[in-house]
């Protein structure tokens, strides 16, 4: 036989990847974000999150996962997320269509473009849409002090591309860029997200009476470098607080999640 030249592998063989969705952020104090969808391009949504939808979107709800097996699964991670059990999943099967997406309570919308293997850790209920091409599975804290005192528990959500997902937080956004080793020092229910590359951690906040009495209670989140962090302005038990709670408030932050925090520590009446 002839030593011929190799045939070369058909084009067709290998599939073309999705044209991402276009995509545009517009508000102020509870910001949306209005995806564009081509036919063949499809977003799955935390349940609850979606605020309108064109005539040509059609929607239908499922549990993440091929098989059973994989639905059970993911039904308990969503569980141990504090997620609900399903999700909506949004494609136009005719022509261009738009789905608008918003968050809970005031705050802000923040977009990421993962490519594909990238991954970012976000706070839990902090995921509202992503492409169908977007993994969101969970973490877990790899300290017992940073889940035990963290202010979010043992599990962070994980969003990994490619594709773009989005998440919202309360109130405004910090974004820091963290070099190697450099530390952030945040109240533990401030942080938003940050890269898988950034390593996460509680610590107690100076001495007790500071942290008793000095208004940021008794531990502080660090974060080190190197990666990206986003810190949010606002938080729900804040928020919470603000509209009702002062001293007496459990969920509270300053003195009074300080002596909460205290109290839970060494038991209380309740």
């Amino acid at each position: 036989m002839g030593g011929g030249a190799p045939v070369p592998v058909a084009a067709a063989a290998v599939a073309a990847p999705m044209d991402p969705v276009s995509y545009k952020v517009e508000g102020d104090n509870l910001e949306v974000v209005r995806v564009k969808l081509k036919p063949g391009q499809e977003v799955y949504a935390e349940a609850g999150k979606m605020v309108y939808k064109t005539a040509n979107v059609n929607w239908e709800t499922q549990m993440s996962g091929s098989g059973i097996g994989e639905k059970l699964m993911g039904a308990l991670k969503r569980k141990l997320t504090g997620e609900s059990l399903f999700m909506t999943h949004f494609k136009s099967d005719q022509g261009e269509g738009e789905v608008g997406f918003a968050g809970d309570f005031p705050g802000r919308i923040q977009a990421f473009e993962l490519a594909a293997g990238q991954s970012v850790l976000v706070q839990r209920d902090g995921f509202i849409v992503a492409e169908r091409t977007v993994k969101l599975d969970i973490a877990f804290t790899k300290k017992i002090g940073a889940g035990l005192f963290g202010g979010e528990g043992f599990i962070l959500q994980k969003l990994t591309g490619p594709g773009v997902a989005f998440i919202h937080g309360g109130g405004d956004f910090i974004e820091f860029d963290l070099k190697a080793g450099e530390v952030l020092q945040v109240d533990t229910g401030c942080i938003v997200a940050f890269d898988e590359s950034v390593k996460y951690d509680v610590q107690m906040a100076g001495g007790i009476s500071a942290s008793l009495f000095g208004g940021e209670g008794l531990f502080l989140a660090t974060l080190t470098g190197p990666g990206r962090a986003w810190v949010q302005t606002m938080t729900l038990s804040k928020l919470r607080r603000q509209l009702g709670g002062g001293m007496g408030s459990k969920s509270g932050g300053g003195e009074a999640r300080g002596l909460g925090a205290l109290t839970n520590m060494f038991g209380s009446d309740d």
